[in-house]
């Protein structure tokens, strides 16, 4: 394993007790804020909790609309687009300075709509160790993720990313090829859905972090504009000890998705993908599945996907693995 990934704080100032925090990163979301708020008193039932908003510099009325419609909120403004894991680490921060600090984090989209009772149920399994987590504690839980629609399950846990499984989505697709843990990340097995499931790592639209685990890893990796960072924080996790689990009991919908359509997003997500992989990674591993990512890429771009042509096309360039610029 490779050491040349950044350094990071090593804790998150601040005491264990108090309110959970909830931590929402905002940019220009305005439409979807006020429903998100409204959901807030039902998803967070049963909990002491105090909202946290980190505003990347909107531009259209965000923050004004916190303000009027959550006046109790913490506003956190960073002055300028920072990023996710930038919008995280400000809200820490604020969250960090109350009197008697906080004492676990739920780090939320501003799309996501939690059920009743959803962190209650993550806030409550944060700690425990599981019979299959190898005496590890649990300092990560996310819910069930439903589409729009509320029907549909969102496939949102997955595996470390190896040369084999990009290999496997490359030539099968990562949903055919996710019936084999070997050959993707992609976790499609229904049953994995219907109990409490260790996983790699998650989809970070809605994930409850122990104040442990926080403290123990530091603040998230603002290399990482968007995309990765979830990935890095529950990785850097686990090699401190910790695991991320699925709590089926928990639910919640995200009406996200760009990524999917957006060809600039859909290529910073691609590209963070590999430079993650490149940061836990010799040269020559990485090389390898740079290559393999390239494949699949390139060959979604022959069936007219514009969207892996954008990140093949990045990949392919000069300078692939650099940053590549934010919205």
């Amino acid at each position: 394993m490779s050491s040349r990934r950044p350094a990071v704080p090593q804790q998150v100032p601040g005491s264990g007790s108090g309110p959970v925090a909830v931590l929402v990163v905002t940019w220009n979301s305005a439409a979807v804020l006020p429903e998100f708020l409204a959901s807030l008193p039902e998803g967070m039932a049963g909990l002491d909790w105090r909202l946290v908003v980190a505003d990347n510099d909107s531009a259209d009325g965000t923050v004004e609309l916190v303000r009027s419609l959550a006046p109790d909120a913490t506003v956190v403004q960073t002055g300028r687009n920072a990023g996710y894991a930038a919008g995280v680490n400000a809200a820490l921060g604020a969250a960090a300075a109350w009197a008697g600090g906080f004492r676990a984090a739920l780090v939320c989209n501003p799309d996501v709509r939690m059920r009743r009772g959803c962190a209650k149920v993550l806030v409550d399994a944060l700690g425990a160790v599981p019979a299959d987590g190898g005496g590890r504690r649990t300092g990560i839980t996310v819910p069930l993720l439903y589409e729009e629609d509320g029907r549909t399950l969102l496939l949102s846990l997955r595996r470390e990313s190896r040369v084999t499984r990009a290999l496997g989505e490359a030539v099968l697709g990562n949903r055919r090829a996710g019936r084999f843990p070997r050959w993707s990340e992609l976790v499609t097995d229904p049953a994995a859905y219907e109990r409490a499931t260790v996983a790699d790592w998650a989809t970070g639209a809605l994930m409850a972090l122990s104040r442990e685990c926080l403290d123990a890893c530091g603040p998230w990796d603002e290399s990482f504009f968007l995309y990765s960072e979830e990935t890095e924080f529950c990785l850097r996790a686990r090699d401190r000890g910790f695991l991320t689990r699925l709590e089926p009991a928990a639910s919640a919908t995200h009406l996200g998705g760009d990524s999917q359509v957006s060809p600039r997003l859909w290529t910073l997500l691609t590209v963070n993908r590999v430079r993650l992989y490149g940061r836990r990674h010799g040269p020559a591993a990485t090389a390898a599945f740079r290559a393999a990512v390239l494949l699949r890429e390139a060959s979604r771009a022959a069936l007219g996907r514009e969207a892996s042509r954008a990140a093949a096309r990045a990949l392919a360039g000069r300078g692939a693995l650099r940053t590549v610029p934010g919205p």
